[in-house]
Parts: C-alpha cells; sequence; structure tokens
C-alpha cells in the first residue's frame, strides 16, 4: 500500500469528494425536479408521494460528505505522526 506523503493530497481529495457529490445531486435534481413538477401538474394528489423521489439524491452528498471527513480524519494522523518523528 503506498502512503500519501503530503496532508494536502488529503484536503484536494476530501474537496474533489464534496464537489463530486454536490456536482451529481445537482444534476440530478435538475432533472427529478422537473419531471415532478410535470407530473404533479397532472396529478396533484401524488404530490408527497413524489417528494421522497427529490430526497434520494441528497445522499449523494451526504456520501462524499462522509468520505471527506474520512480524509480529514487521516490529516490529523499524519500530522501527529509528522509531529512526533
Amino acid at each position: 500500500m503506498v502512503a500519501i506523503e503530503n496532508a494536502g493530497a488529503y484536503g484536494i481529495g476530501a474537496a474533489i469528494a464534496i464537489l463530486g457529490g454536490a456536482l451529481g445531486t445537482g444534476i440530478a435534481q435538475a432533472s427529478i425536479g422537473s419531471a415532478i413538477v410535470g407530473y404533479v401538474a397532472e396529478r396533484p394528489e401524488d404530490t408527497f408521494k413524489l417528494i421522497v423521489y427529490m430526497a434520494i439524491p441528497e445522499l449523494i452528498v451526504l456520501l462524499g460528505f462522509v468520505v471527506a471527513f474520512l480524509l480529514f480524519g487521516q490529516i490529523g494522523k499524519e500530522t501527529a505522526v509528522a509531529a512526533t518523528a
């Protein structure tokens, strides 16, 4: 296993995780949202059922946040090891 020796690499990885999750969610919600609005215009009684479909892409952002959080945790460990060495 190759260890990353630069704490900045973990920071860049965390930023990519958040950015990728946010962009993916934005693209997904744009298409889902417009489809839901069209459907609700025809059948307004199904509005509350369709809210779930708008909430599902938010999980992408949450997963990106979890990955970023784990990477930030590695930055702290690396700094502690560098300080003791």
